[in-house]
């Protein structure tokens, strides 16, 4: 029996949806969802198995201009998407007119790979600007295959995966078949706290934070973790901690109860904050957080 295998790298803007995709594909909630910009920083693998097939979904940051060094990272999270993606989900949204980035609208255009323009959100549409909006995307990227989706309420999903698999060369599994992803245990740590800390904080306050877990002890009937915050600036560990304690609580057990479903076990988990100044754009603490490699 043939087996297909491939990579498939989903990009576009930030917030169209590219993470909710994913998460619908593989069942799984690998990627952060939230309604913030740039939530996404990591290229995430999603790995989907059949009995002759293997998908390797690949989440991607949103596009945009960098404006520090984290940025730039991101970025070159982006372009490398583009280097050995089988199939090229390109992501866009109802009303949207273009990528943010002229070099990567060309490299999507000028493409030699297929790739399936999917358009996100028709819920929020009528059937003339469906319409419309269709035509104007056929003009704009005349070499892609365009379905209208709606990621979030899971219509044209199951059909956007068949057309996947159809698409996928013949080859061997790149990965074993029970495994759901590239990133370690406490990749997923990180980002469920990451992601409390965008839903619940204002401002500049996400952007500033990264998370590092520094204990991942797995015991019988329970995992116990201790993870640290980073802020760039004092003000910023004050916000994170709040009254008493009350805003870093909220976090941690808002966190607990998703790590709990992701692991299937229960969890103990100690929150600190530390203030690393100016992280996002010293190399080393980059490095040091998985970006620039």
């Amino acid at each position: 029996m043939s087996h297909k295998a491939g990579f498939v790298n989903i990009i576009g803007n930030p917030n169209v949806g590219k993470s909710t995709l994913m998460n619908a594909f593989v069942g799984e909630k690998l990627s952060i969802i939230t309604s913030k910009a740039q939530t996404t920083r990591h290229r995430i693998l999603g790995i989907v198995n059949g009995d002759d097939f293997q998908v390797v979904f690949s989440d991607t940051p949103g596009i945009i201009k960098p404006a520090y060094e984290l940025q730039e990272s991101m970025m070159g999270f982006v372009k490398s998407a583009f280097e050995d993606a089988d199939v090229l989900l390109y992501m866009v949204e109802i009303g949207e007119q273009t990528l943010k980035d002229e070099a990567f609208f060309k490299k999507i255009t000028s493409s030699k790979i297929p790739v399936l323009l999917l358009l996100n959100k028709i819920d929020q549409s009528d059937q003339g600007q469906l319409e419309a909006q269709v035509q104007l995307w056929a003009e704009k990227v005349p070499n892609a295959e365009i379905i209208p989706i709606s990621a979030l309420e899971g219509f044209q999903v199951n059909e956007v995966f068949d057309r996947i698999v159809e698409l996928l060369p013949e080859s061997p599994p790149f990965y074993p078949k029970d495994q759901l992803t590239d990133k370690p245990e406490r990749f997923f740590i990180n980002e469920s706290i990451r992601e409390k800390i965008l839903l619940h904080y204002k401002k500049e306050i996400p952007y500033a934070v990264e998370v590092d877990t520094e204990e991942f002890l797995e015991e019988e009937n329970i995992i116990r973790i201790r993870s640290v915050i980073m802020v760039e600036r004092e003000t910023q560990k004050g916000i994170i901690i709040g009254h008493k304690g009350s805003a870093l609580k909220r976090v941690g057990v808002e966190a607990r109860k998703d790590l709990e479903k992701f692991f299937g076990k229960q969890i103990h988990i100690e929150l600190y904050v530390k203030v690393n100044k100016n992280w996002r754009s010293n190399q080393n603490q980059l490095k040091r957080f998985g970006y620039n490699q």
